[in-house]
């Protein structure tokens, strides 16, 4: 698979404990994980981006937040019930997030509910390494 940098960082950032989770909740091995990933983090950058068209300064201010208050760790969040602790940047991921499971699992043939707990894996890395990117003024 060829990984777009978002994709490479947070797949490095959720490391092979992180993967072998996920292919766990997938019954798949740690490259099918990778896969089920990149496609989620590819659907999330499209919505991000989509958002920015239809609600330019939620996704500025987004930003802006999060290059003013970088998180400290990420198991704070716990999930998509924890997203109101991430911020705006958390807000508006929980917000794309079922429009993201429908896609990934239209993409996948995997099951909304499958896709959806692995979104709730995937954001709090995610929002991470945005996060991250924010603070040097990285988007990519």
């Amino acid at each position: 698979m060829n990984e777009e940098p978002l994709q490479k960082d947070v797949l490095d950032a959720l490391d092979d404990a992180g993967l072998q989770e996920i292919a766990g909740l997938l019954g798949t091995d740690a490259a099918g994980a990778r896969e089920v990933v990149g496609t989620t983090v590819s659907e999330f950058s499209g919505g991000l981006q989509d958002r920015a068209v239809t609600d330019p300064g939620e996704v500025q201010q987004a930003y802006a937040e999060a290059q003013e208050a970088p998180l400290s760790g990420v198991a704070t969040l716990g999930g998509l019930g924890g997203m109101g602790t991430g911020g705006l940047m958390g807000g508006l991921l929980a917000r794309i997030s079922r429009p993201v499971a429908n896609a990934v699992a239209r993409k996948t043939g995997l099951p909304p509910a499958t896709v959806a707990r692995v979104i709730d894996l995937v954001i709090p890395v995610l929002l991470s390494v945005l996060t991250r990117r924010a603070a040097r003024g990285t988007r990519k």
